[in-house]
């Protein structure tokens, strides 16, 4: 039988982004397969009756779900959805020990829970399920639609395929076998570090304070993670990082192997100004190349906005919350 630990929620308002009078709030905990018991925020719309279209989110990768992803869920509930936000295995209010790892497989199964958890929830009808993945969990997202034939809709927001950076570097600049052999080199050497010691080493967040010839990706996320604007103290990305060796298995392993089997809808939304918006020009295009299923697939971008831009709307209400809204009110119909 499941059982799902106990774990330690914290009740008080504590999200990067003010409360919402129209939706209510609480706190939720469902299990994964491999045992792990996930926290999440769930909000739904007030008033609400019948069977609701349910959305799940999480992201971005290194974030937690009162930063952006608890944002999209309550602004989606705002607008007739049922929501969750969920912290991924490992992280967050999440269970999963060691904490601060992540793997490809789980990290997509996170997202298949989240589906079961929804699927049976009383006021959830289960033929009407999609999620969104920000950052990272943007890769995830896909991955998971490309598995989960439950999910009907999915938007990949700012997304990174985090199996592609991790072995071929930013803008694939480091794709060679030397330069994997070396990351795998360095890997290995910190796993017999930690054994000896006991404990993972951190790899460190953001970057602070801010090296004046930092680019600009990095200055973008220094804005987000490292000020009033995104902080939060469980946050990696705003503290200490993942574990050192947190992110391996991601050297071997491409994600989007099978994104172009893909029958539900995909709505791929991206920063034109964005340093990772090649992520989401080749990830559409690796979608529907060869290809039966392009007619509910899109990328969107979106002018002149950043890669946090769709975190949080950037100051200039970026995230396009009509066209979110219009994508799923036709998909989860």
């Amino acid at each position: 039988m499941m059982k799902t630990a106990e774990l330690g929620l914290a009740q008080e308002w504590d999200k990067t982004f003010p409360k919402s009078e129209k939706v209510e709030h609480s706190k939720v905990t469902f299990i994964n397969r491999y045992g792990i018991t996930l926290a999440a925020d769930m909000y739904v719309p007030k008033d609400a009756e019948g069977k609701l279209p349910a959305i799940a989110v999480s992201g971005p990768f290194g974030a937690v779900k009162e930063q952006s992803a608890g944002l999209y869920a309550q602004t989606m509930a705002e607008r007739g959805y049922l929501t969750i936000a969920f912290d991924p295995s490992f992280t967050g209010e999440s269970g999963g020990e060691p904490r601060y790892m992540a793997s490809p497989d789980i990290n997509t199964e996170d997202f298949m829970a989240a589906v079961d958890f929804l699927s049976l929830n009383e006021k959830v009808d289960p033929d009407r399920i999609g999620i969104i993945g920000i950052c990272g969990w943007g890769g995830m997202a896909i991955n998971a639609a490309a598995l989960d034939t439950r999910i009907k809709a999915t938007v990949a927001s700012t997304m990174y395929d985090m199996t592609r950076v991790a072995a071929k570097g930013y803008f694939d600049s480091e794709d060679s076998e030397e330069a994997r052999y070396n990351a795998r080199k360095a890997f290995n050497a910190q796993r017999i570090e930690d054994y000896k010691n006991g404990f993972y080493q951190r790899a460190g967040g953001v970057v602070d304070p801010l090296p004046e010839d930092a680019p600009f990706f990095v200055k973008d996320y220094h804005d987000y993670y490292k000020t009033n604007r995104g902080y939060h103290p469980r946050s990696l990305n705003s503290n200490d990082g993942w574990n050192a060796v947190g992110t391996m298995s991601f050297l071997n392993q491409p994600i989007l192997q099978y994104s172009n089997e893909i029958r539900s809808a995909v709505m791929i939304i991206h920063g034109e100004k964005a340093h990772s918006c090649y992520f989401g020009k080749d990830a559409y295009a690796n979608m529907i190349k060869d290809s039966k299923y392009t007619d509910n697939k899109e990328l969107y971008i979106i002018p002149d906005a950043v890669h946090t831009d769709l975190y949080d709307g950037g100051g200039k209400d970026a995230i396009p919350f009509d066209k979110l809204e219009a994508f799923f009110n036709e998909y989860l119909r």
